[in-house]
Protein backbone atom coordinates (compact mmCIF):
# COMPACT_ATOMS: atom_id res chain seq x y z
CA UNK A 1 0.00 0.00 0.00
CA UNK A 2 1.20 3.31 -0.92
CA UNK A 3 1.55 5.86 1.97
CA UNK A 4 -0.07 9.23 1.98
CA UNK A 5 2.06 11.62 1.58
CA UNK A 6 -0.59 14.91 1.65
CA UNK A 7 -3.61 14.70 2.94
CA UNK A 8 -7.08 16.23 2.12
CA UNK A 9 -6.55 18.80 5.24
CA UNK A 10 -2.97 19.25 3.64
CA UNK A 11 -4.31 20.81 0.40
CA UNK A 12 -7.23 22.45 2.41
CA UNK A 13 -5.01 24.35 5.31
CA UNK A 14 -2.47 25.57 1.78
CA UNK A 15 -5.72 27.14 -0.01
CA UNK A 16 -7.04 28.66 3.23
CA UNK A 17 -3.33 29.58 4.33
CA UNK A 18 -3.28 31.85 0.69
CA UNK A 19 -6.89 32.80 0.74
CA UNK A 20 -5.72 34.66 4.61
CA UNK A 21 -2.58 36.14 3.06
CA UNK A 22 -4.33 37.41 0.05
CA UNK A 23 -2.77 34.88 -2.34
CA UNK A 24 -3.62 33.13 -5.83
CA UNK A 25 -1.17 31.32 -6.48
CA UNK A 26 -2.55 28.42 -8.48
CA UNK A 27 -1.28 24.79 -7.84
CA UNK A 28 -0.47 23.27 -3.99
CA UNK A 29 2.72 20.95 -4.75
CA UNK A 30 4.43 23.97 -7.15
CA UNK A 31 3.08 26.63 -9.11
CA UNK A 32 0.25 25.31 -11.73
CA UNK A 33 1.45 27.54 -14.68
CA UNK A 34 4.64 26.53 -14.50
CA UNK A 35 4.03 22.57 -14.36
CA UNK A 36 1.84 23.42 -17.46
CA UNK A 37 5.08 24.44 -18.99
CA UNK A 38 7.10 22.24 -18.12
CA UNK A 39 5.11 19.18 -19.58
CA UNK A 40 1.46 20.63 -20.58
CA UNK A 41 0.56 18.07 -17.97
CA UNK A 42 -0.92 19.47 -14.10
CA UNK A 43 -0.13 16.31 -11.80
CA UNK A 44 3.56 17.85 -10.67
CA UNK A 45 1.11 20.58 -9.24
CA UNK A 46 -1.02 18.48 -7.30
CA UNK A 47 -0.66 15.96 -4.78
CA UNK A 48 -2.77 12.65 -5.23
CA UNK A 49 -5.49 13.23 -3.23
CA UNK A 50 -6.31 16.03 -5.70
CA UNK A 51 -6.01 14.41 -8.86
CA UNK A 52 -8.16 11.23 -8.38
CA UNK A 53 -11.42 10.60 -6.67
CA UNK A 54 -10.84 7.52 -5.11
CA UNK A 55 -8.15 9.03 -2.88
CA UNK A 56 -9.86 11.98 -2.07
CA UNK A 57 -12.62 10.07 -0.70
CA UNK A 58 -10.73 7.19 0.62
CA UNK A 59 -11.67 4.37 -1.25
CA UNK A 60 -15.88 5.47 -1.18
CA UNK A 61 -15.87 6.28 -4.39
CA UNK A 62 -14.43 5.55 -7.92
CA UNK A 63 -13.79 6.46 -11.30
CA UNK A 64 -16.70 4.69 -13.05
CA UNK A 65 -18.98 4.74 -10.56
CA UNK A 66 -22.19 6.87 -9.84
CA UNK A 67 -23.26 9.70 -7.55
CA UNK A 68 -26.46 9.99 -6.17
CA UNK A 69 -28.83 10.52 -3.15
CA UNK A 70 -27.51 7.43 -1.55
CA UNK A 71 -23.65 8.74 -2.04
CA UNK A 72 -23.70 12.55 -2.42
CA UNK A 73 -22.85 13.25 1.06
CA UNK A 74 -19.55 12.16 0.46
CA UNK A 75 -18.93 14.39 -2.25
CA UNK A 76 -21.14 17.36 -0.89
CA UNK A 77 -18.18 19.72 -0.63
CA UNK A 78 -17.08 19.01 -4.49
CA UNK A 79 -20.77 20.50 -5.62
CA UNK A 80 -21.99 23.77 -5.54
CA UNK A 81 -25.12 24.00 -3.50
CA UNK A 82 -27.91 23.86 -6.78
CA UNK A 83 -26.30 20.49 -7.96
CA UNK A 84 -25.82 19.23 -4.48
CA UNK A 85 -30.35 19.50 -4.12
CA UNK A 86 -30.85 18.48 -7.37
CA UNK A 87 -28.59 14.86 -6.51
CA UNK A 88 -30.37 15.03 -3.42
CA UNK A 89 -33.90 16.06 -4.06
CA UNK A 90 -35.04 15.58 -7.76
CA UNK A 91 -33.14 12.53 -9.04
CA UNK A 92 -29.74 14.17 -10.74
CA UNK A 93 -26.77 11.78 -11.52
CA UNK A 94 -23.41 11.96 -12.17
CA UNK A 95 -21.03 9.44 -13.35
CA UNK A 96 -17.68 9.74 -12.48
CA UNK A 97 -14.31 9.58 -14.47
CA UNK A 98 -11.03 9.94 -14.24
CA UNK A 99 -8.79 13.31 -14.05
CA UNK A 100 -7.90 15.03 -17.03
CA UNK A 101 -3.99 16.52 -16.21
CA UNK A 102 -3.26 16.93 -20.29
CA UNK A 103 -3.84 20.48 -20.45
CA UNK A 104 -4.14 19.93 -24.25
CA UNK A 105 -7.13 18.19 -23.95
CA UNK A 106 -9.27 20.78 -21.89
CA UNK A 107 -8.99 23.54 -24.18
CA UNK A 108 -8.18 24.02 -28.57
CA UNK A 109 -4.83 23.24 -29.19
CA UNK A 110 -4.09 26.43 -31.17
CA UNK A 111 -6.04 28.72 -27.80
CA UNK A 112 -3.34 27.13 -25.50
CA UNK A 113 -0.38 27.59 -27.69
CA UNK A 114 -1.02 30.82 -28.00
CA UNK A 115 -2.13 31.22 -24.15
CA UNK A 116 2.20 29.87 -23.88
CA UNK A 117 3.70 31.98 -26.01
CA UNK A 118 1.83 35.01 -24.96
CA UNK A 119 1.84 34.70 -21.46
CA UNK A 120 2.88 37.90 -19.29
CA UNK A 121 1.97 40.17 -22.03
CA UNK A 122 -1.75 41.56 -21.12
CA UNK A 123 -2.51 44.22 -18.81
CA UNK A 124 -5.43 46.88 -18.34
CA UNK A 125 -4.76 50.31 -20.05
CA UNK A 126 -6.42 53.01 -18.32
CA UNK A 127 -9.94 52.05 -19.60
CA UNK A 128 -9.92 48.99 -18.22
CA UNK A 129 -9.85 47.12 -21.22
CA UNK A 130 -7.60 44.22 -21.41
CA UNK A 131 -4.39 44.87 -24.22
CA UNK A 132 -0.97 44.00 -25.38
CA UNK A 133 1.28 45.94 -22.97
CA UNK A 134 3.74 46.31 -25.43
CA UNK A 135 1.71 48.60 -28.15
CA UNK A 136 -1.68 49.28 -26.17
CA UNK A 137 -3.70 47.78 -28.52
CA UNK A 138 -6.33 45.03 -28.19
CA UNK A 139 -5.10 41.56 -26.64
CA UNK A 140 -3.31 39.36 -29.67
CA UNK A 141 -4.11 35.83 -28.12
CA UNK A 142 -4.76 33.20 -26.35
CA UNK A 143 -5.53 33.54 -22.65
CA UNK A 144 -4.67 37.02 -21.34
CA UNK A 145 -4.23 35.88 -17.82
CA UNK A 146 -3.43 32.12 -17.38
CA UNK A 147 -1.68 33.54 -13.97
CA UNK A 148 -4.58 34.74 -12.69
CA UNK A 149 -3.78 37.02 -9.82
CA UNK A 150 -7.65 38.28 -8.42
CA UNK A 151 -11.07 38.10 -9.92
CA UNK A 152 -11.10 40.47 -12.98
CA UNK A 153 -8.85 38.91 -14.09
CA UNK A 154 -10.45 35.38 -14.75
CA UNK A 155 -13.58 37.09 -16.01
CA UNK A 156 -11.43 38.94 -18.35
CA UNK A 157 -10.40 36.12 -20.33
CA UNK A 158 -13.73 34.32 -20.08
CA UNK A 159 -15.92 37.70 -21.59
CA UNK A 160 -13.10 38.07 -24.41
CA UNK A 161 -12.97 34.56 -25.73
CA UNK A 162 -16.48 32.33 -24.94
CA UNK A 163 -15.32 28.95 -26.73
CA UNK A 164 -12.17 29.55 -27.40
CA UNK A 165 -12.41 29.27 -31.12
CA UNK A 166 -11.41 32.57 -33.73
CA UNK A 167 -14.93 31.42 -34.71
CA UNK A 168 -17.39 29.22 -34.32
CA UNK A 169 -20.71 27.38 -34.87
CA UNK A 170 -23.12 25.51 -32.42
CA UNK A 171 -26.24 23.45 -34.17
CA UNK A 172 -28.52 23.25 -30.66
CA UNK A 173 -31.42 21.37 -29.31
CA UNK A 174 -33.75 23.30 -26.62
CA UNK A 175 -35.64 21.72 -24.39
CA UNK A 176 -37.62 23.74 -21.58
CA UNK A 177 -39.05 21.58 -18.97
CA UNK A 178 -41.75 22.81 -17.07
CA UNK A 179 -41.83 22.01 -13.14
CA UNK A 180 -44.50 18.89 -13.85
CA UNK A 181 -41.01 17.10 -15.71
CA UNK A 182 -43.05 17.69 -18.95
CA UNK A 183 -40.91 19.01 -21.59
CA UNK A 184 -43.03 22.55 -22.78
CA UNK A 185 -41.10 23.72 -25.34
CA UNK A 186 -38.40 22.61 -27.51
CA UNK A 187 -36.44 24.59 -30.12
CA UNK A 188 -33.84 23.81 -32.74
CA UNK A 189 -31.50 26.50 -33.73
CA UNK A 190 -28.29 27.67 -34.41
CA UNK A 191 -25.36 29.93 -32.49
CA UNK A 192 -22.79 31.84 -33.84
CA UNK A 193 -20.06 33.80 -33.10
CA UNK A 194 -16.83 35.31 -34.40
CA UNK A 195 -13.73 36.99 -32.85
CA UNK A 196 -12.21 40.31 -35.08
CA UNK A 197 -9.10 40.56 -32.57
CA UNK A 198 -7.05 37.70 -30.83
CA UNK A 199 -7.26 35.87 -33.75
CA UNK A 200 -5.04 32.37 -33.26
CA UNK A 201 -5.97 30.39 -36.48
CA UNK A 202 -7.86 32.75 -38.69
CA UNK A 203 -6.33 35.18 -41.46
CA UNK A 204 -6.19 38.23 -41.06
CA UNK A 205 -4.47 37.60 -37.48
CA UNK A 206 -4.03 38.89 -34.75
CA UNK A 207 -6.47 41.50 -35.78
CA UNK A 208 -9.86 41.68 -38.45
CA UNK A 209 -8.63 45.23 -39.65
CA UNK A 210 -11.71 46.49 -40.85
CA UNK A 211 -13.41 45.43 -36.78
CA UNK A 212 -10.20 46.03 -35.11
CA UNK A 213 -12.89 48.08 -32.50
CA UNK A 214 -14.76 45.28 -32.08
CA UNK A 215 -14.68 42.56 -29.92
CA UNK A 216 -17.39 39.92 -30.69
CA UNK A 217 -20.17 39.13 -33.62
CA UNK A 218 -22.91 37.10 -31.65
CA UNK A 219 -25.97 35.41 -33.22
CA UNK A 220 -28.54 33.12 -32.63
CA UNK A 221 -31.55 32.27 -34.73
CA UNK A 222 -34.11 29.25 -34.53
CA UNK A 223 -35.39 26.95 -36.74
CA UNK A 224 -38.03 24.88 -35.21
CA UNK A 225 -41.05 24.83 -34.37
CA UNK A 226 -43.14 26.62 -37.51
CA UNK A 227 -44.20 29.21 -35.23
CA UNK A 228 -40.44 30.73 -34.79
CA UNK A 229 -38.47 29.41 -37.25
CA UNK A 230 -36.59 32.53 -38.79
CA UNK A 231 -36.67 34.61 -35.79
CA UNK A 232 -33.24 35.75 -34.92
CA UNK A 233 -30.70 38.21 -32.94
CA UNK A 234 -27.92 39.52 -33.54
CA UNK A 235 -25.25 40.96 -30.78
CA UNK A 236 -22.03 43.23 -31.82
CA UNK A 237 -20.06 43.87 -29.30
CA UNK A 238 -17.64 47.06 -29.06
CA UNK A 239 -14.11 46.41 -27.48
CA UNK A 240 -14.47 48.96 -25.21
CA UNK A 241 -15.40 46.71 -22.16
CA UNK A 242 -17.92 48.95 -20.67
CA UNK A 243 -20.37 49.55 -23.16
CA UNK A 244 -23.07 47.43 -24.27
CA UNK A 245 -23.32 45.62 -27.54
CA UNK A 246 -25.92 46.44 -29.92
CA UNK A 247 -28.84 44.09 -30.00
CA UNK A 248 -30.81 43.55 -33.10
CA UNK A 249 -33.54 41.13 -33.82
CA UNK A 250 -35.89 39.72 -36.90
CA UNK A 251 -39.17 38.61 -36.24
CA UNK A 252 -40.73 36.64 -39.31
CA UNK A 253 -44.30 38.36 -38.46
CA UNK A 254 -42.85 41.95 -39.18
CA UNK A 255 -40.18 40.76 -41.79
CA UNK A 256 -38.00 43.82 -40.65
CA UNK A 257 -34.98 43.91 -38.58
CA UNK A 258 -35.23 46.28 -35.06
CA UNK A 259 -33.05 47.35 -32.81
CA UNK A 260 -33.72 45.80 -28.90
CA UNK A 261 -32.39 47.41 -25.63
CA UNK A 262 -29.14 45.94 -24.86
CA UNK A 263 -29.66 45.68 -21.31
CA UNK A 264 -32.20 44.02 -21.23
CA UNK A 265 -29.88 40.80 -20.68
CA UNK A 266 -32.40 38.80 -17.99
CA UNK A 267 -35.21 37.99 -20.13
CA UNK A 268 -35.63 35.07 -21.88
CA UNK A 269 -35.53 35.08 -26.09
CA UNK A 270 -38.24 32.91 -26.51
CA UNK A 271 -40.91 31.51 -24.47
CA UNK A 272 -40.43 29.20 -21.35
CA UNK A 273 -36.61 29.65 -21.27
CA UNK A 274 -34.85 29.64 -18.57
CA UNK A 275 -32.00 30.84 -20.03
CA UNK A 276 -30.72 34.89 -20.35
CA UNK A 277 -28.26 36.17 -22.47
CA UNK A 278 -26.56 37.20 -19.52
CA UNK A 279 -25.40 33.58 -18.79
CA UNK A 280 -23.78 32.84 -22.04
CA UNK A 281 -20.53 31.18 -20.68
CA UNK A 282 -21.16 32.64 -17.21
CA UNK A 283 -19.71 35.91 -18.86
CA UNK A 284 -22.73 37.40 -20.92
CA UNK A 285 -22.28 40.83 -20.34
CA UNK A 286 -19.26 43.39 -20.95
CA UNK A 287 -16.99 42.88 -18.18
CA UNK A 288 -17.40 46.92 -16.75
CA UNK A 289 -21.15 45.94 -16.71
CA UNK A 290 -20.59 43.97 -13.71
CA UNK A 291 -18.09 45.38 -11.29
CA UNK A 292 -16.68 43.85 -7.31
CA UNK A 293 -15.34 40.74 -8.80
CA UNK A 294 -13.70 39.15 -5.86
CA UNK A 295 -12.20 35.85 -5.27
CA UNK A 296 -14.45 34.18 -2.23
CA UNK A 297 -13.29 30.28 -2.34
CA UNK A 298 -10.56 27.89 -3.67
CA UNK A 299 -10.61 24.19 -3.44
CA UNK A 300 -11.08 20.36 -5.49
CA UNK A 301 -14.63 20.62 -7.76
CA UNK A 302 -16.80 17.93 -9.87
CA UNK A 303 -17.38 19.46 -13.19
CA UNK A 304 -17.85 17.55 -16.61
CA UNK A 305 -14.76 18.67 -18.66
CA UNK A 306 -14.42 15.81 -20.61
CA UNK A 307 -16.05 12.28 -22.24
CA UNK A 308 -19.03 13.88 -23.11
CA UNK A 309 -19.63 13.37 -26.34
CA UNK A 310 -21.66 10.50 -27.97
CA UNK A 311 -20.27 10.27 -31.57
CA UNK A 312 -22.39 6.47 -31.95
CA UNK A 313 -25.57 8.38 -31.13
CA UNK A 314 -27.75 9.43 -34.01
CA UNK A 315 -27.00 13.20 -34.18
CA UNK A 316 -24.85 13.32 -30.35
CA UNK A 317 -27.92 13.03 -28.84
CA UNK A 318 -27.23 12.46 -25.13
CA UNK A 319 -29.89 10.50 -22.92
CA UNK A 320 -31.58 12.48 -19.82
CA UNK A 321 -32.97 11.62 -16.07
CA UNK A 322 -34.42 12.54 -13.13
CA UNK A 323 -37.50 14.99 -12.40
CA UNK A 324 -41.24 13.40 -12.33
CA UNK A 325 -40.41 12.30 -15.80
CA UNK A 326 -36.80 11.59 -16.28
CA UNK A 327 -36.85 14.66 -18.62
CA UNK A 328 -35.01 17.30 -16.43
CA UNK A 329 -31.02 16.53 -16.51
CA UNK A 330 -28.71 15.52 -18.86
CA UNK A 331 -27.04 12.15 -18.30
CA UNK A 332 -23.20 13.34 -17.74
CA UNK A 333 -19.76 12.39 -16.58
CA UNK A 334 -17.74 14.88 -14.04
CA UNK A 335 -14.20 14.47 -12.63
CA UNK A 336 -12.50 15.90 -10.04
CA UNK A 337 -10.65 19.13 -11.01
CA UNK A 338 -8.20 19.72 -8.74
CA UNK A 339 -8.61 23.01 -7.95
CA UNK A 340 -11.49 25.49 -8.89
CA UNK A 341 -11.14 29.41 -8.11
CA UNK A 342 -14.48 30.88 -7.13
CA UNK A 343 -15.47 34.21 -7.99
CA UNK A 344 -18.44 36.66 -7.33
CA UNK A 345 -19.86 39.76 -8.77
CA UNK A 346 -22.76 42.18 -8.62
CA UNK A 347 -24.45 43.99 -11.82
CA UNK A 348 -23.13 47.77 -12.05
CA UNK A 349 -25.14 48.73 -14.95
CA UNK A 350 -28.81 47.21 -14.70
CA UNK A 351 -30.90 49.27 -12.61
CA UNK A 352 -33.65 46.62 -12.72
CA UNK A 353 -31.52 43.62 -12.80
CA UNK A 354 -33.44 40.58 -11.19
CA UNK A 355 -30.18 39.78 -9.44
CA UNK A 356 -28.01 40.91 -6.94
CA UNK A 357 -24.59 38.78 -7.24
CA UNK A 358 -23.21 35.58 -9.13
CA UNK A 359 -21.01 33.33 -8.06
CA UNK A 360 -19.14 31.61 -10.55
CA UNK A 361 -16.59 28.82 -10.27
CA UNK A 362 -13.15 28.58 -12.25
CA UNK A 363 -11.57 25.41 -13.01
CA UNK A 364 -7.71 26.36 -12.60
CA UNK A 365 -5.91 24.16 -14.66
CA UNK A 366 -7.21 25.96 -18.06
CA UNK A 367 -9.99 29.11 -15.81
CA UNK A 368 -12.82 27.58 -18.13
CA UNK A 369 -15.92 28.60 -16.10
CA UNK A 370 -17.50 24.98 -14.90
CA UNK A 371 -20.42 26.95 -12.47
CA UNK A 372 -22.48 29.67 -12.13
CA UNK A 373 -25.20 30.13 -9.15
CA UNK A 374 -26.93 33.82 -9.00
CA UNK A 375 -28.64 35.46 -5.95
CA UNK A 376 -31.72 37.50 -6.32
CA UNK A 377 -32.17 40.71 -4.85
CA UNK A 378 -32.94 39.39 -1.24
CA UNK A 379 -29.51 37.41 -1.28
CA UNK A 380 -31.36 34.25 -2.00
CA UNK A 381 -30.30 31.35 -4.80
CA UNK A 382 -32.13 32.44 -7.98
CA UNK A 383 -30.79 30.42 -10.82
CA UNK A 384 -27.81 28.22 -11.92
CA UNK A 385 -26.30 26.99 -14.93
CA UNK A 386 -23.76 24.35 -15.63
CA UNK A 387 -22.49 22.57 -18.48
CA UNK A 388 -20.57 20.30 -20.18
CA UNK A 389 -17.37 19.94 -22.42
CA UNK A 390 -15.25 17.47 -24.38
CA UNK A 391 -12.73 17.01 -27.01
CA UNK A 392 -14.49 15.22 -29.81
CA UNK A 393 -12.23 12.73 -30.29
CA UNK A 394 -12.87 8.91 -30.81
CA UNK A 395 -10.97 7.32 -33.58
CA UNK A 396 -12.03 7.15 -37.18
CA UNK A 397 -15.49 9.67 -35.72
CA UNK A 398 -13.22 12.28 -34.42
CA UNK A 399 -14.30 15.28 -35.82
CA UNK A 400 -11.34 17.79 -36.56
CA UNK A 401 -10.06 21.39 -36.03
CA UNK A 402 -7.54 21.89 -38.58
CA UNK A 403 -4.83 19.75 -37.44
CA UNK A 404 -6.55 18.54 -34.25
CA UNK A 405 -9.41 17.10 -32.81
CA UNK A 406 -12.51 19.80 -32.34
CA UNK A 407 -12.97 21.31 -28.28
CA UNK A 408 -16.03 22.55 -27.07
CA UNK A 409 -19.17 22.09 -25.14
CA UNK A 410 -21.21 19.56 -25.31
CA UNK A 411 -24.58 20.33 -23.19
CA UNK A 412 -25.94 23.46 -20.82
CA UNK A 413 -28.03 23.00 -18.05
CA UNK A 414 -29.66 26.23 -16.84
CA UNK A 415 -32.16 26.16 -13.93
CA UNK A 416 -34.45 28.39 -12.33
CA UNK A 417 -34.79 27.51 -8.90
CA UNK A 418 -37.75 29.85 -7.98
CA UNK A 419 -39.78 28.36 -10.00
CA UNK A 420 -38.77 25.21 -10.84
CA UNK A 421 -38.40 25.40 -14.34
CA UNK A 422 -35.33 23.99 -16.54
CA UNK A 423 -33.61 24.27 -19.61
CA UNK A 424 -31.07 21.80 -21.60
CA UNK A 425 -28.87 22.83 -24.38
CA UNK A 426 -26.77 20.18 -26.23
CA UNK A 427 -24.58 20.58 -29.28
CA UNK A 428 -25.43 18.36 -32.00
CA UNK A 429 -23.68 17.58 -35.32
CA UNK A 430 -26.10 19.11 -37.50
CA UNK A 431 -29.42 20.57 -38.36
CA UNK A 432 -31.28 20.19 -41.71
CA UNK A 433 -28.22 18.98 -42.85
CA UNK A 434 -26.94 22.59 -44.13
CA UNK A 435 -25.65 23.80 -39.94
CA UNK A 436 -23.01 22.16 -39.06
CA UNK A 437 -21.35 22.28 -35.78
CA UNK A 438 -17.59 23.25 -36.04
CA UNK A 439 -15.07 26.21 -35.70
CA UNK A 440 -12.90 29.08 -37.93
CA UNK A 441 -15.24 28.56 -40.41
CA UNK A 442 -14.19 31.90 -42.50
CA UNK A 443 -17.91 32.19 -43.93
CA UNK A 444 -19.46 32.01 -40.55
CA UNK A 445 -19.57 36.18 -40.54
CA UNK A 446 -21.34 36.18 -43.92
CA UNK A 447 -23.42 33.55 -43.49
CA UNK A 448 -24.93 34.19 -39.62
CA UNK A 449 -23.34 38.06 -38.04
CA UNK A 450 -24.58 40.76 -40.33
CA UNK A 451 -28.24 41.82 -40.21
CA UNK A 452 -28.39 40.68 -43.85
CA UNK A 453 -27.53 37.40 -42.24
CA UNK A 454 -30.82 38.16 -40.17
CA UNK A 455 -33.06 38.47 -43.07
CA UNK A 456 -31.65 35.54 -45.11
CA UNK A 457 -32.28 33.72 -42.36
CA UNK A 458 -35.70 34.32 -41.61
CA UNK A 459 -36.50 33.65 -45.30
CA UNK A 460 -35.62 29.76 -44.84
Amino acid sequence: MTPIRYTRDYSRRKFLSDAARGLLATGVLMPLSKAIADKGDVSAAYPDELLSIEAYTRGRLKAGDVIDASNVEVVKDLLEPVRYQQILKQGRRLKLRATTTDVMRLSPWEYIEATLKNAGKAGFDAKGNVVNMADGKPWIGGNPFPNPTNGIELFAAQTLSWGRHDASFYAFKEYDVAPSGLVEFQYDGGWAEMSPVARVVMEPRPYWPDHVNKLRFQSVFFLSPQSFRGTSFLNVWDYDHSTFPLLYGYVPEFRRIRQFPTDQRFEPLVPGSALYLSDAWAAGDPLHTWGNYRIVGRGPFLAGVSGNWNPDKPNWQRGTHGGPKGHNFWDTEVELIPEAIIVEAEPQKFPRAPVSRKRVWFDARNQVVVGMVTYDRKGQPYRSFDGAYTLYEAGDKTVKDGAHPYWSWAHVTASDIQTGRITRLEQVQALEARYKSGANDPEIYNKYLTQGALMKLGAV
